[in-house]
């Protein structure tokens, strides 16, 4: 558990619910080093666990002590992502702090370009296959000007069949997104810490969550 920081302090909060894991960080806000970092299950336990993980991290005390909220935003599973979005909205609306939502794909292909996978601007697909529903993809590119220094040139989407992704990469090579949840977090943490620095406002509204399916989908197999 976090000792609740003296008054001059502000923390950046990070959440991450796109895979079977709750991935919580923590930063102090204006700084790059020391991040804290917690792994909790997701999945089902979620609903009746995501506010004791928050709290083991952070005690509800201290939550006015929170100057910037980050979280992922999808693609993931409906009950994660929806209620790790809607618990950094009702704290960003209630404390009146900026939030940050990223899709988790954009945070994986941070990872991917960072490790040199496409030459220069080159784009590269994040494809993640969904039994029975098809394919999952988002389309990224080195930007030195955009959050995190990627772009993401078509965010994720559900693809029906192997044809239509194909198209709609346009040829860039696929990687498989996979969620590294501690890496993730700390890309999720640079990035807000980025966004700060850079005093984009970070408004709440607009953070919804990115969902791959629909719960109301009709007539669909």
């Amino acid at each position: 558990m976090t000792t609740p920081a003296p008054q001059s302090c502000r923390w950046l909060l990070a959440l991450h619910s796109s895979s079977e894991l709750l991935g919580v960080g923590l930063q102090p806000l204006g700084q790059s080093e020391g991040p804290e970092l917690a792994i909790f299950p997701g999945g089902r336990d979620l609903s009746s666990g995501l506010l004791g993980a928050l709290e083991h991290v952070l005690p509800a005390a201290a939550w006015p002590a929170l100057g910037r909220l980050a979280v992922a935003i999808g693609p993931g599973g409906f009950t994660g992502t929806r209620l790790t979005v809607t618990l950094a909205r009702t704290l960003a609306q209630q404390l009146g702090i900026p939030l940050d939502g990223v899709s988790s794909f954009h945070l994986m292909a941070q990872r991917v370009l960072a490790g040199g996978q496409s030459p220069g601007s080159a784009p590269v697909a994040l494809v993640q296959a969904l039994p029975r529903h098809g394919w999952v993809a988002g389309l990224y590119r080195r930007d030195a000007l955009a959050p995190g220094g990627v772009a993401e040139v078509m965010i994720p989407r559900l693809y029906r069949s192997e044809a239509e992704l194909e198209e709609a990469m346009g040829g860039a090579p696929q990687h498989p997104a996979v969620a590294l949840v501690p890496q993730d977090v700390e890309q999720l943490l640079r990035h807000s810490q980025a966004a700060a620095l850079a005093q984009r406002p970070g408004p709440w509204q607009p953070v919804l969550p990115l969902y791959p399916t629909s719960p109301v989908e009709v007539g669909r197999p």
